[in-house]
């Protein structure tokens, strides 16, 4: 099978994706960095200001993980576009990229931001810096890397084992915060809330 990893003109493809969305984001009036002032490698408390303001956090396992499943949603499809001459396999990155970058839009737009507000024990929630957004699409494409060398069930274990510590330790992950978001539930909003 093809190498799903990009070659020249997809890398810069994929570049210019990620370039493109901050563009975006900085029109939408988004803080370049956290308003703190500081750009921190790594804040782990989620219910705070600079949540979602610097390079990792809690919810940067959830950006891994997109990467997991862009990657193996990938895979399915290029056999598929293979069988009907379709698109060369090495754009499957810039493809997932463009596809987290516009989740990375989405998410910063008022209807989102008011929907983690109003459903979420985000109640405090004012949208990413641009440094977490691009850092954000960064930990996709790093899932996607590591989903490309992994064997499956590595990957599939290494998901698994993110959903895991991120509930265990801020009673939130992927999986809950997409039902959270499409199907509130009263009774995992006040669980969330609980510490």
């Amino acid at each position: 099978m093809a190498s799903l990893l990009p070659h020249r003109r997809a890398a810069v493809a994929t570049v210019l994706i990620s370039a493109y969305a901050a563009l975006i984001l900085f029109a939408m009036r988004r803080p370049p960095i956290c308003e703190c002032g500081t750009v921190k490698l790594w804040h782990g408390v989620v219910a705070s200001a600079e949540n979602s303001q610097h390079i990792a956090d809690w919810y940067s396992f959830s950006h891994i993980i997109h990467g997991l499943l862009f990657y193996a949603a990938a895979h399915l499809l290029w056999r598929k576009w293979k069988l009907f001459g379709g698109a060369p396999a090495s754009w499957a990155l810039p493809i997932a990229v463009a596809l987290e970058a516009s989740w990375e839009v989405l998410e910063n737009s008022p209807m989102i931001i008011d929907r983690y507000r109003e459903v979420t024990v985000s109640w405090g929630y004012s949208g990413d810096s641009i440094v977490n957004s691009m850092a954000d699409i960064g930990w996709m494409m790093a899932g996607f890397v590591l989903a490309s060398r992994l064997p499956i069930w590595a990957s599939v274990a290494l998901g698994i084992f993110f959903e895991l510590f991120t509930l265990y330790f801020i009673r939130d992950n992927l999986a809950l915060n997409v039902l959270m978001l499409v199907w509130p539930v009263e009774a995992i909003r006040q669980w969330q809330g609980i510490g």
